[in-house]
């Protein structure tokens, strides 16, 4: 199963063209998956565009009443995720924007490198067609700014939020109950990284070409003060990689040999999922056709 996570403030404008979009990526790719998604107490009507999709998709909705910030969002989203699976060494966890600036085309090539043996995979977007300058430069300047202070695997992909996580991975850094992410934004992003890194036994970084959507809305920091909190994160953190935990019996799929270092080669194609042709996202207030999805 895969689980694509999406946290959403305000994305009354885009996220439900991202759903639509999701949707159309794994018809095409063929796997089993499950939208989890976080309205964060948002004022421009995202709960009402939301809603037809939960009708339609394969879509659980988090609504909150109260706003809660991006970082406690997302770690809601990979909790749930967690309780959702059964399956965890061998299911997913995705985390994508709800504002269109990240590509549900990319998805595929993130899973498949979790299906060839990766435990975490980080989309690097620095050099992504279509990004605005200023974007362009905090993302490649991070990695350089944060690497004095935090020894992470993975800080080359810089201020990357596109992720694929292996959910026996997320389940070990999210032991214990109470609250993990300090920070939020981009800021959250690095603590989450941090995290991840330390439980992940083989982490890759996939190039992202995909250019930058023309729908996405502004983003949701601009990216010079994100940077700022970017680096202003990563003097809290002295993380090295943590030596390999040996996994847990948590599914009827063990691992027989420790995974080799390097791309792999691709996995096999998994679950297959719901099949079906999208006509289309919902228009309006009305409700979507029941369809496959």
């Amino acid at each position: 199963m895969i689980y694509v996570l999406v946290p959403a403030y305000n994305e009354a404008a885009t996220v439900g063209l991202l759903l639509w979009k999701v949707r159309q990526v794994f018809t095409a790719f063929e796997r089993e998956y499950q939208l989890l998604v976080v309205d964060d107490a948002s004022t421009d009507g995202t709960d009402a565009v939301l809603s037809p999709y939960a009708r339609a998709l394969p879509l659980t909705l988090v609504t909150h009443r109260k706003r809660q910030g991006y970082a406690r969002s997302l770690e809601e989203l990979l909790r749930l995720a967690v309780s959702r699976s059964d399956r965890p060494r061998r299911d997913a966890a995705v985390t994508i924007q709800g504002d269109f600036s990240e590509s549900p085309d990319d998805l595929p090539e993130l899973i498949r490198r979790l299906e060839s043996g990766a435990d975490l995979v980080l989309a690097d977007a620095r050099r992504r067609p279509g990004m605005p300058r200023a974007e362009r430069l905090a993302r490649r300047l991070a990695p350089l700014a944060a690497r004095p202070f935090a020894r992470i695997a993975g800080l080359e992909a810089g201020l990357g939020t596109l992720r694929a996580y292996r959910v026996a991975t997320v389940a070990r850094f999210l032991r214990g109950g109470g609250p993990l992410l300090k920070g939020d934004g981009w800021a959250a992003d690095l603590e989450l990284l941090a995290l991840a890194s330390a439980e992940a036994r083989r982490i890759e970084v996939v190039p992202v070409a995909t250019p930058a959507s023309a729908r996405q809305r502004e983003p949701r920091l601009r990216a010079v003060a994100a940077f700022l909190d970017f680096v202003r994160a990563s003097r809290t953190l002295h993380v090295s990689p943590a030596p390999p935990t040996p996994a847990a019996a948590d599914d009827e799929a063990p691992r027989d040999r420790p995974p080799r270092r390097g791309r792999g080669r691709r996995g096999g194609r998994g679950g297959r999922g719901r099949s079906g042709r999208a006509a289309g996202p919902p228009q309006g207030g009305a409700a979507p056709t029941q369809g496959s999805a």
